[in-house]
């Protein structure tokens, strides 16, 4: 039986939909991986330029509202990835265990389009290097506790 898992963010526009994409792709069969977000938002375009970039389908992404699915399943893991998130809902009460991968919006920067395009792509990579790192030291059994 796959573990389930839920990123939150604030919008599900950035770093809450790279989390998802990058577990699907590192944790493979053995997660069912959702993520959502507290308010109503838009994927980012950079956010599926990014993943594009490493080459992860995004076609299947989509926002999905915490309120619409709350109540609805039961979570193993429930990580919050932003500050927003987490001053706002401290606690999903839906998960079992609540990590806080917190992480800077790279939507904030202001410059360049490369310096935008460089601070999603550091964002990505530092979100993928975190769940890679979560895997290699949390055993099957304790995933699944």
């Amino acid at each position: 039986m796959a573990v389930s898992v839920l990123f939150l963010g604030t919008q599900n526009a950035v770093r809450s939909q790279m989390a998802e994409a990058l577990l699907r792709k590192h944790g493979g069969d053995q997660f069912e991986v959702y993520s959502a977000g507290l308010e109503a938002g838009d994927i980012h375009p950079l956010t599926i330029q990014v993943l594009q970039e490493i080459g992860i389908d995004t076609s299947s992404l989509h926002v999905t509202l915490l309120k619409n699915i709350m109540g609805q399943r039961k979570y193993a893991h429930g990580l919050i990835v932003c500050r927003r998130a987490e001053a706002a809902c401290p606690t999903i009460a839906d998960a079992h265990h609540i990590h806080r991968w917190i992480f800077d919006n790279p939507a904030d920067v202001q410059g360049t389009d490369e310096e935008k395009l460089a601070k999603f792509r550091e964002t990505r990579d530092h979100i993928e290097a975190r769940i890679v790192l979560w895997l290699q030291e949390t055993t099957e059994e304790e995933v699944r506790r």
